[in-house]
């Protein structure tokens, strides 16, 4: 099996499955109980929450566990607006942004927010002038993405913050909240939540080697936003109900072994298809993170691809999984790209594990599907 749609999950590690173990048959307990196991259990999450919290240079105070990163963006944007409301209606976004970002922003509209979402350029950057022009006195919340999960293209998240910090001295008021779903960058490049400036940060644990169905939501200690759900009281009273303490556990494993790099799989497998198949667009920048490669294979058809490759045990994507049901990508569409180039696109994410020697594998399968899809559709426009 050659696997590259890490970036819709990725394979768990021994170490963390390791952990999870040892938590469901030996430490079981509750760690809201006063007995020594659950003292135990809250002692391991605890541990965990250190481990998550250095992987992203924030404190152990600052980190919430939530069920993913959905809840984690859903936990920030909500809460930003709760906290902010009295004080504004405009929240800025981009027009890539996951939809687990982008349902909260139309929930948002709703309600009567001002919600404006920034282009981006062909290239999937973005477009930093009309962040600047649509910053308003009544801005409360950006929430811009660090790395784009369908392209790799990187956004200046710092260069945002610092825009923020200047905009909100010159006018003389509060500066905007700024979150950032770190989710696809976590694990592949360096994250450090204040050199970044953000206020609030959300990543995942299962696109790290870890579990599904945990993520974290870093908070900065001075910003305060309710809770997204209410109950016991754990996690400091910011998210209740009863920890998940084998998820947690594997999650605090996964953060362990992180170690950002660049992946070499992704610029071979990028410069053989350059190469050796004619009529692609390369959809991905350059200087992306190097976990994602999306190529446009132009006059053939991304599914069918996908099915092919399938058969060879090669697995990619086409888009997001999250939103794989849905007709057309929203941010190949964002990007500019012509309807025959948003229908032949495939997404190909790496991990560490990935070789040249697979990416060698996977050009022969792909090159011979691209070439038999042209001449079908050839031969079909010749009978027609």
């Amino acid at each position: 099996m050659i696997y590259l749609d890490n970036s819709a999950t990725t394979k768990t590690y021994p170490q963390v499955v390791k952990a999870m173990t040892e938590a469901l048959i030996e430490g079981f307990g509750n760690p809201s109980t006063l007995y020594r196991l659950g003292l135990d259990a809250e002692k391991a999450v605890k541990a965990a929450r250190k481990s998550v919290a250095k992987s992203i240079g924030a404190s152990e105070q600052e980190v919430f566990f939530t069920s993913g990163g959905t809840e984690s963006d859903n936990t920030a944007i909500f809460g930003a607006w709760e906290a902010r409301k009295k004080q504004g209606k405009r929240i800025i976004s981009t027009a890539v942004e996951h939809p687990a970002v982008l349902r909260c922003l139309d929930a948002l509209k709703s309600k009567g927010a001002d919600i404006v979402l920034l282009p981006v350029r062909r290239d999937g950057s973005l477009d930093m002038e009309a962040f600047r022009q649509a910053l308003t006195a009544d801005t409360i919340l950006v929430s811009v993405m660090h790395v784009n999960n369908e392209t790799g293209a990187i956004f200046p998240v710092e260069e945002i913050a610092s825009v923020l910090s200047e905009f909100s001295k010159k006018n003389g008021i509060a500066r905007p909240l700024l979150h950032s779903d770190c989710v696809q960058s976590y694990g592949k490049l360096p994250l450090d939540a204040a050199k970044l400036g953000v206020d609030m940060l959300s990543v995942s644990a299962h696109k790290v080697h870890g579990p599904k169905g945990i993520g974290a939501l870093y908070v900065k200690k001075c910003v305060h936003i309710p809770p997204l759900i209410y109950g016991g009281g754990q996690e400091a009273g910011f998210r209740s109900g009863t920890e998940n303490v084998p998820a947690i556990l594997g999650f605090g494993a996964a953060a362990e072994l992180i170690k950002p790099q660049r992946f070499e799989a992704r610029d071979y497998l990028r410069d053989r298809i350059l190469n050796g198949i004619p009529d692609v667009v390369i959809n991905s920048p350059e200087d992306g993170c190097s976990s994602v490669l999306n190529v446009s294979f132009v006059g053939c058809r991304a599914e069918v691809l996908l099915h092919q490759l399938e058969q060879d045990e090669i697995y990619v994507s086409t888009g997001s999984a999250c939103s794989s049901k849905d007709k057309g990508s929203h941010v190949l569409s964002a990007m500019g790209l012509k309807p025959e180039e948003i229908e032949g696109a495939v997404r190909f994410s790496f991990s560490a594990e990935n070789t040249k020697e697979e990416m060698d594998i996977v050009m022969d399968k792909l090159s011979a599907y691209v070439a038999g899809q042209r001449r079908l559709r050839n031969a079909f426009k010749k009978k027609k």
